[in-house]
This record gives C-alpha cells, sequence and structure tokens, in this order.
C-alpha cells in the first residue's frame, strides 16, 4: 500500500510552505482541503497569496504567530485552520502540524494538513483559541508592557513581574535567573523557594536545571507535568519535588540575540502549554528581557554619575578656624547629575584658604569633563602659591590649550566663568580675582544685603592672554559671603537683577542666629523648591541651568556697646565708566534701612560726582569707600571718601547757567552735613558726611 493512498484514506495532506519565495506546494489530498483545484501530478505549486485567501484571516495571522514562536523555541507549529470558499463562507476545518525552519527572508515550512470533523450541532466547537480569550490576551500584553516599560530598577521590573495576572493561566511562582559568566543566580523570585534556602539559586551553567540549559541553548523548556519534569531533569527533580508544583514554563531573556538568563513561571494546575499560552510567555519573556535592560542600564548611569559627581564635587572641608563654610550643588534636571559647575575649597601653603566656584559652558558630559580637568588645573597652580590673579591667568591658558587642541567646532567654543577667592582666616581679608562670574554678594552683621562689586576678566579660555586684576576686601565678624553660578541667578525666566532680588530677600529674612547650613538651603529652595514656582522671573523662557553655591562666614560678635559695621570698598577705573552707576547702586544699598530718601538721593547724587570727576579730571582710578559709623545712641553717620593718585586739588567754582561742569563742590556744600579734601602721600581724598535726620524705631 502507497503512502498516498493511506494519507487520502485519512483525510490528510502533505504540504510545503516557501515564505521566502512565496510559494505553497500542496498534494492532491492537501490541494482538496483547501478548495484550491489539482494538477497532475504528485504535487502542485500555488502562489502564496491563493492559499491565503482560503484561509481564514483570522486564523492566518494566528499560524503566522505559531510559526514564529516554533522558530524561535525549535519546535513544532501547530494549530487549526478554517477554511473558506470564494464566498468567505466557512467550508470545513483542518489542522496543521509542520516543522518550520528559518531562512533568509522568511521561513520554509513542511508538514501536514488533517481534516478535523465538525462539532454536533448544539455543541460548542473545540477550538483553542476564542474571541473573548484572544482580547483577554491583547489587553493583558498592553497592560504588561506598559507597566515593564515604566519600570526604571532592576526592583521595580521584577515587582511588576511578579504582579502579572495572564489570563487563564496565571502562575503561582516566578523566578528570574541572571547569567553571569559560567554562573547562573536567582536575582529575583516571587513564591518561589527563597534565594538563601535553594541550592539553584547560585549554579554552574551545566547544572541538570531547566533554566540552565535555557540559558546554554536560547530555547524554551516546557514540562506540563511532574512526570516530564522527572524525566528530563532527574537530577534536580527531588527539590524541586518538594515545592509542589504541576507545570513549569523556562524561557530565555534574549536582547540583541544574547541570552542574559531565564524566566520561570511554575503553577500549581496542571498546564498544557497551547502554542497560544507559549506565544503569550514568550512575549513576556521577550519585554521583562528588554525591561531588565533598560533597568540596568539605568542603574549603571545613576551609579557613574553619581560616582563622577562624589569625586568631582567634593566635600568642603576641612575646618576653618573662626570661619564657617557650606556649599550645595544642584544638577539641572536634564538627567546627569554631573554638570559643568563646581565649587572647590584648596588649602594654601601660605596657611590661608582658597575657595574657588566656576561653571564650564553647557552641562552635558562634554562639559562634566572639562570641569573635572579645569578643577584638578585650578587645584594644582593654587596648591603651587601662586596669587589669585596667576591662577586664572595660567587656567585660561590651560583651558583655551585643550579646547584648540580638541580639534571639533563644539570643543572650541567652551569656555568658563570662574571666581577665585584667596581668604585669611586670622584678619578676615579677602583677595578675589574674576573670570566673567557673577560678582559676590555680602550678608551683613545688621541683615544688610549687598553686591561686593570686584574687578574681572574674561571668561576662560576665551583669550590665553587675558589679566585678571584682583580685588581685596575684608569681611567683618559676623559677615556672610555669598558666591554661586549664574543657575542660581536665572533659574526660573529671572535675569540677574530680578534673580539678586529674589536672593536677596532670602538673605535678608534668615535670623541672625540661624546657621550657614539652613541659610544654603532657603538659597536652594528658593529657586527649586515650591516656592520657586511663585517667583517666575520677567523671561518668557524658563531657564534651567546647574547650581553651585558657597557661603563664607566670619564668626565672631561685635562689641557689646557698638553696632556691626557696614561698609563697603570698590574701584572704578578709567576704563570702566560704566561702573558709575555700579556705585550709585551700592551706595542706594548701603543705605536701604535709612530714614529719610532725600538724603538717600543726596549721597547718590554726591557719589556720582565726586567719582565722575576723578575719571574727567585725573589718569588715574578712584578709590571709593562708604560706611556707616556704629556710635550710639547718636545718630547713625554715612562716610564716603573717593581717593585719587592725582595731588591736584579741587577748586570751588561758581558756573554760570550755561555751564556744563563746576558744581560738583557746590552740591557737596548745600547737601552734605560735611565734606573736605585731604592731600595723602600718594594723592588726595575727598569725602562727605551725612547725619541720620531721624533714626528708625
Amino acid at each position: 500500500m502507497r503512502t498516498e493512498d493511506v494519507l487520502a484514506a485519512i483525510a490528510t495532506g502533505l504540504w510545503r510552505w516557501d515564505n521566502a519565495g512565496g510559494t505553497v506546494t500542496l498534494d492532491a489530498e492537501a490541494a482538496r482541503l483547501l478548495g484550491l483545484p489539482g494538477e497532475p501530478g504528485p504535487s502542485s505549486s500555488y502562489p502564496e497569496n491563493a492559499v491565503r485567501a482560503r484561509i481564514h484571516p483570522v486564523d492566518w495571522n494566528e499560524i503566522n504567530g505559531v510559526v514564529s514562536l516554533a522558530i524561535a523555541e525549535g519546535t513544532v507549529a501547530e494549530g487549526r485552520l478554517r477554511v473558506v470558499d470564494t464566498e468567505g463562507r466557512v467550508v470545513r476545518t483542518v489542522r496543521s502540524r509542520s516543522k518550520p525552519v528559518a531562512l533568509d527572508g522568511g521561513f520554509e515550512m513542511i508538514g501536514m494538513l488533517q481534516e478535523v470533523a465538525e462539532p454536533a450541532e448544539g455543541t460548542a466547537a473545540k477550538s483553542p483559541i476564542t474571541g473573548d480569550w484572544r482580547r483577554s490576551r491583547e489587553a493583558f500584553l498592553l497592560d504588561a508592557g506598559r507597566a515593564l516599560a515604566e519600570a526604571r530598577s532592576t526592583a521595580e521590573v521584577l515587582r511588576v513581574a511578579a504582579s502579572l495576572s495572564m489570563p487563564g493561566f496565571s502562575p503561582d511562582g516566578l523566578a528570574v535567573f541572571g547569567a553571569a559568566g559560567e554562573r547562573l543566580t536567582i536575582i529575583g523570585h516571587h513564591g518561589h523557594q527563597s534565594a538563601g534556602g535553594d541550592p539553584f539559586s547560585d549554579m554552574r551553567l551545566d547544572t541538570d536545571h531547566p533554566a540552565a540549559e535555557v540559558v546554554r541553548t536560547g530555547r524554551a523548556v516546557y514540562l506540563p507535568s511532574p512526570d516530564d519534569y522527572a524525566r528530563r531533569y532527574p537530577t534536580s527533580w527531588p527539590l524541586a519535588q518538594k515545592l509542589g508544583r504541576r507545570s513549569w514554563a523556562y524561557l530565555p531573556l534574549i536582547v540583541a540575540g544574547r541570552t542574559m538568563g531565564a524566566w520561570m513561571a511554575a503553577y500549581r494546575h496542571q498546564v498544557v502549554f497551547t502554542p497560544d499560552e507559549r506565544s503569550v510567555l514568550t512575549t513576556v519573556a521577550r519585554m521583562l528581557a528588554q525591561a531588565l535592560t533598560r533597568a540596568g542600564v539605568a542603574e549603571t548611569e545613576r551609579e557613574l554619575s553619581e560616582g563622577l559627581q562624589r569625586s568631582m564635587m567634593p566635600v568642603i572641608g576641612p575646618a576653618i578656624p573662626g570661619t564657617a563654610v557650606a556649599a550645595r550643588y544642584v544638577p539641572t534636571g536634564g538627567g546627569l547629575q554631573v554638570g559643568g559647575d563646581w565649587y572647590d575649597m584648596i588649602p594654601l601653603p601660605s596657611g590661608r584658604i582658597a575657595l574657588v566656584i566656576g561653571d564650564v559652558q553647557g552641562h552635558d558630559v562634554r562639559a562634566a569633563g572639562l570641569m573635572g580637568q579645569l578643577r584638578i588645573a585650578l587645584r594644582a597652580y593654587a596648591s603651587e602659591g601662586h596669587r589669585p590673579d596667576a591662577v586664572l591667568s595660567r587656567a585660561s591658558r590651560f583651558l583655551h590649550g585643550i579646547t584648540e587642541a580638541s580639534g571639533s567646532s563644539d570643543s572650541g567654543s567652551r569656555f568658563a566663568t570662574c571666581l577665585y577667592l584667596e581668604y585669611d582666616p586670622a584678619n578676615g581679608c579677602a583677595e578675589i580675582a574674576r573670570a566673567g562670574h557673577p560678582e559676590p554678594a555680602v550678608r551683613m552683621a545688621d541683615g544688610t544685603v549687598i553686591i561686593r562689586p570686584t574687578e574681572g576678566g574674561l571668561p576662560l579660555g576665551i583669550d590665553p592672554d587675558s589679566d585678571y586684576p584682583t580685588t581685596r576686601l575684608e569681611l567683618a565678624p559676623g559677615e556672610t559671603m555669598m558666591i554661586c553660578t549664574d543657575g542660581l541667578l536665572e533659574t526660573g525666566g529671572h535675569d540677574l537683577d530680578t534673580g539678586w532680588a529674589r536672593l536677596r530677600e532670602v538673605l535678608e529674612r534668615h535670623p541672625s542666629t540661624g546657621s550657614l547650613e539652613e541659610l544654603a538651603d532657603s538659597l536652594v529652595s528658593a529657586v527649586h523648591g515650591p516656592v520657586s514656582h511663585y517667583t517666575v522671573g520677567p523671561l518668557a523662557d524658563r531657564r534651567e541651568d546647574d547650581v553651585a553655591l558657597v557661603l563664607l562666614s566670619r564668626e565672631g560678635e561685635p562689641g557689646p556697646a557698638e553696632e556691626a559695621p557696614r561698609r563697603t570698598v570698590m574701584t572704578i577705573a578709567q576704563a570702566e565708566p560704566e561702573r558709575i552707576a555700579v556705585a550709585r547702586q551700592t551706595v542706594r544699598e548701603l543705605l536701604h534701612d535709612w530714614a529719610d530718601p532725600e538724603q538717600v538721593d543726596a549721597a547718590v547724587l554726591m557719589v556720582s560726582e565726586m567719582v565722575t570727576n576723578v575719571l574727567v579730571h585725573t589718569d588715574g582710578n578712584a578709590l571709593l569707600t562708604a560706611q556707616i559709623a556704629t556710635a550710639t545712641p547718636a545718630p547713625r553717620v554715612l562716610r564716603v571718601e573717593v581717593a585719587d593718585a592725582s595731588d591736584e586739588l579741587p577748586h570751588k567754582r561758581r558756573p554760570g547757567e550755561l555751564a556744563s561742569s563746576g558744581r560738583g563742590l557746590v552740591l557737596m556744600e548745600m547737601l552734605a552735613d560735611a565734606w573736605g579734601v585731604d592731600p595723602r602721600g600718594e594723592g588726595k581724598c575727598i569725602w562727605f558726611e551725612l547725619h541720620e535726620s531721624e533714626r528708625k524705631g
């Protein structure tokens, strides 16, 4: 008896589906089952579209998924297909059982087709797939994919995996195995033996265990019954038997062609593992592998970023006698935990302390790398004992050199702002050099906050031959200096002016008995805390930037019979006449609580006249000193001095109505309570005093 006759007698046909070539070869019985005309000979070749037209569209899509699953697992593809006529009516149901093989551009599948008897009238068709089951499966996979995509850590991924409720066959025991080298470990479990009590929580890949085989071969292992487990894995079966499970599925966790581990789903009831159930498990395993990989990469990046931040942003220390220091660093919300801003405290050979704060352009990985290099260079130059101006000059040449050497247009455009402060704890004297950085602010002992004008040069890295003049100032006991990057000022749509106003309120409200750490937290909260949403600046663009902040406070209290002094000093150079406006604003800030506003306007007017006369009638710079006398209970006295290097004394004149100058001394005689000109060894000093008309109560 021929094989063809036997197959025809049991209504079974043979077919060969060449997906890559787009053809399907059928024998006579298979062609009959599919309702296609047969041709003489043992087999006939048909276009794939012709065969597809004879199969119900839902079943055609389903068989494609079953074939893909079988190729991935190296198993047989099995399913039921409803055959339709040219009008789309179902004429019969056939069962397909084939072995698919992957080819370039598709697959090839060889197997059989067999007619399935129709169910008796009044009974439901026995189909492995129903519409309700399919809809439940699709909804489950969508929910599982969404939950796994939102997980940001390995622990979250494992927690989501443990909460999955699969439609109709939810496992009650889950375990995730991770492969590292030649060993396999349990990295997470739920309803399974704890890692500490399971001898297979850490095993070699050659162990007789289904998870080890899955990782070795990259193919899933399904164990529908305890007998299957005991037969295939006799060594590990005695331990698995104690857990009371009836069925197991072990699936590979594959990402980019690499098996990174295995996933186990165990059941207390017996599961057949139909092609549809295997399809769900395989899809979940793929999503789980992707989620674990994303979480691992994110955790590695976080660890690397935090490590970089710890190494690049040192803790302020050691303690400085008689001085308190607090610092904060807040990266921008772009994802990186380290950017271009930095601060540093450097012990100097002279016994002084150097405080450095800076900002490399940008807040990406390149900015962080340049920041690290520049910070090391500044520390090296400072440790050699160079003065502040020399340290910044050398740092500018260094940054210009490394950005030019990189050769890229992006790197070559990078620059950095920086403020370098050399502080003597013994007397509170500080020498400051600035490279395009915001000026420092000082909170005096009585709560008055002023910006300390300091000379400066170009940002580092722009011109290798830039000069950086220094400014000397002195912190009195109880005074606090704030230096920061522009992120603290401009974040939230603010410019420099409105940003200073926002921070000034925080500095002035802070109690004199409060700690420096609390003040640092308050300043950062004003920018990044809830209150920042109510203090949006005038700019439409809410700029976000890294924030670096350093506070330096000289400890000590004024004598009991005195109030804390209030004093400011600044230099106005011949080449910087625009700083006259800064001088006026500084004096106005110094007199923020003066009783008589008209006296404040008079003081600002006289300061403007005195400084302008120096710049117009001499060849040197003007040195402005303004101080409020602290004697009590007498009214406060403002004394302002403007010194220059010229020996020529001013002369009082009587200008006419149309004269454009000559009124400076006349104004001082009218507005000041006292004034005068004092010759000095080199140059002269012109001064005036104002007595507060009414002391604020």
